[in-house]
């Protein structure tokens, strides 16, 4: 059995916003991927680490007064938004793949 899924803050902190927003990114293609795919539980574990992440990530921007930190919780609210949406419009899901792809690439480009 696998041990439980934690942030580790510390190590969370150091890392650039593109790096946690790239992060992000993969917990939230593999939740979409996975209602696509109609895998329940894959897609509720995705969901919740995407979560954690965005919840560590904006604790990190509000720590240091980034006015980032807004736009955090609006990519957060958009993306609960469109994984409970009971509709499943794909072009909400591939827009906000879009968006978050564009800070892994930064991320990688950085490197």
């Amino acid at each position: 059995m696998n041990a439980p899924y934690a942030v580790d803050q510390e190590r969370w902190s150091k890392m650039t916003i593109f790096d946690q927003m790239g992060n992000i990114y993969s917990e939230v293609g593999r939740s979409f991927n996975a209602r696509r795919h109609h895998n329940d539980a894959d897609c509720r574990q995705a969901i919740g680490r995407a979560t954690d992440l965005f919840d560590a990530t904006i604790s990190v921007l509000i720590a240091s007064k980034s006015p980032r930190s807004k736009e955090v919780l609006r990519a957060k609210e958009a993306y609960l938004t469109a994984i409970y949406d009971q509709t499943g419009q794909a072009e909400d899901d591939l827009g906000l793949e879009r968006y978050f792809m564009q800070y892994a690439l930064a991320a990688r480009l950085n490197k």
